[in-house]
């Protein structure tokens, strides 16, 4: 029982660190999505040079993509004329950071941290897209066949203040609520039952701290968001600087389902840069910051070993207020998506009972985790022609759709090209 009061304690002290950052991170992420539309920018992307590459990163770096949700995009970005170059650039760059994430991370690890990740993400995002344009030179540079969302009718416009709140405080919200909670959780038990000198005392080598951290990052999902107070954490047990940076870059950067999608879309030559630019970036940066910069730097920067009552100055009422705020907006956000799966459940059953012409297929996508994956598996088979409606249920890995002479190769393509799994 006392473990579960620590536990619970150190789960208090994280949140109230991070909440009045993270809410302002939402907020800016939802500016971002509604007024720099993405699909503006593809054409800034498609030469193999210099530029594009750094374009890519530069636009991928503030987005609040994680590691799923930007796999469709950059995806996209390709099929709509973006370089492999200019992809990949954005593929690494992207889910390294995030407004979100930076905010966070200024909040638990302080301003070192904060310009470094973002400076690494662009650094590495950059090599990557240029050994991927060296490597694929002997492409022609035509792409198949886009599918891409941005090809659909334009929507009704609504208001562009209530679409941003919607987007930071509901839809986006939802998307990354799942894995902060994770994320916050596992650090709260690494605190209370990891020695605060294991690094230091188990293992005593920075280098084998960094492979051991990359081994187990590379293939596991978690968000630029939810590493954060991992890596405060973990800090606070005697891991290195360079080691930390290790994880804030390969865990959020990489995962085995990204990993495959890369591959299979856009080659095995595309992933090997891909990872050789995220692993050796990581070991490369770790190892400068470990070597060339003072540890105290970033020790006497974490904010959960100080009082909390006086870091960053920020006053107790505000962190204390937006924890409760951000609490309500996670139960919002469940109950609402409940509320969204109870009704497609009710549509579904009550479309089962009518007679009509159109005929509805039922399919089993894997790999859409998050409401960015589901707008654009919805908007590019809505696309398709004989397909009048699209629903994505995320739930069960879920799409129905409705419509007449459906081509299911068709559909089986287009899934298939924005890096998901058909069934």
């Amino acid at each position: 029982m006392l473990l579960i009061s620590d536990i619970f304690k150190e789960l208090i002290i994280l949140t109230n660190e991070m909440s009045p950052y993270l809410l302002l991170g939402f907020l800016f992420a939802g500016i971002l999505h509604v007024f720099i539309r993405k699909e503006k920018i593809t054409k800034y992307l498609g030469k193999k040079n210099l530029k594009s590459v750094i374009y890519a990163s530069l636009f991928g770096i503030p987005l609040p993509l994680c590691s799923c949700g930007v796999i469709p995009t950059g995806i996209s970005f390709h099929k709509d004329g973006a370089s492999k170059g200019a992809s990949i650039s954005f593929l690494i760059s992207t889910p390294q950071t995030g407004i979100d994430s930076i905010m966070v991370t200024y909040s638990l690890l302080g301003l070192p941290f904060t310009i470094i990740r973002p400076v690494v993400a662009l650094i590495t995002g950059v090599f990557g897209g240029l050994i991927t344009n060296i490597t694929d030179r002997n492409d022609s540079g035509e792409n198949t066949e886009a599918y891409c969302c941005c090809k659909a009718k334009s929507p009704e416009r609504k208001n562009p203040i209530v679409s941003m709140l919607k987007y930071a405080f509901v839809d986006f919200l939802q998307d990354i609520s799942k894995w902060l909670v994770i994320g916050l959780v596992i650090a709260a038990i690494i605190s209370v039952f990891i020695p605060d000198d294991f690094f230091t005392q188990y293992i005593g080598n920075d280098y084998l701290s960094m492979l051991i951290i990359l081994v187990a990052s590379i293939p596991i999902y978690v968000c630029a968001t939810g590493s954060v107070p991992i890596v405060a954490v973990l800090l606070l047990k005697g891991l290195s600087p360079g080691a930390a940076l290790v994880f804030l870059m390969a865990g959020p950067a990489t995962n085995a389902a990204t990993i495959t999608v890369i591959g299979k879309i856009l080659g095995k030559k595309t992933l090997i840069s891909y990872l050789i630019s995220i692993i050796g970036g990581a070991l490369l940066f770790g190892i400068l910051i470990d070597n060339f910069l003072p540890r105290e730097l970033f020790f006497d920067n974490i904010s959960i070993c100080k009082d909390s009552h006086s870091s960053h100055l920020l006053p107790y009422w505000l962190k204390i207020s937006s924890s409760i705020i951000l609490l309500l907006l996670i139960i919002n956000g469940m109950i609402k998506k409940y509320i969204s799966n109870r009704k497609i459940e009710k549509i579904n059953d009550s479309e089962s009972f009518k007679t009509s012409v159109m005929k509805k297929i039922t399919i089993t996508v894997k790999g859409m985790t998050c409401n960015h994956c589901k707008a654009i598996v919805e908007k590019n088979l809505s696309n398709l022609k004989g397909i009048s409606k699209a629903e994505v249920d995320l739930a069960k890995s879920q799409v129905s759709l409705t419509g007449n002479n459906i081509n299911m190769e068709k559909v089986k393509s287009v899934i298939e090209s924005l890096g998901y799994e058909y069934r």
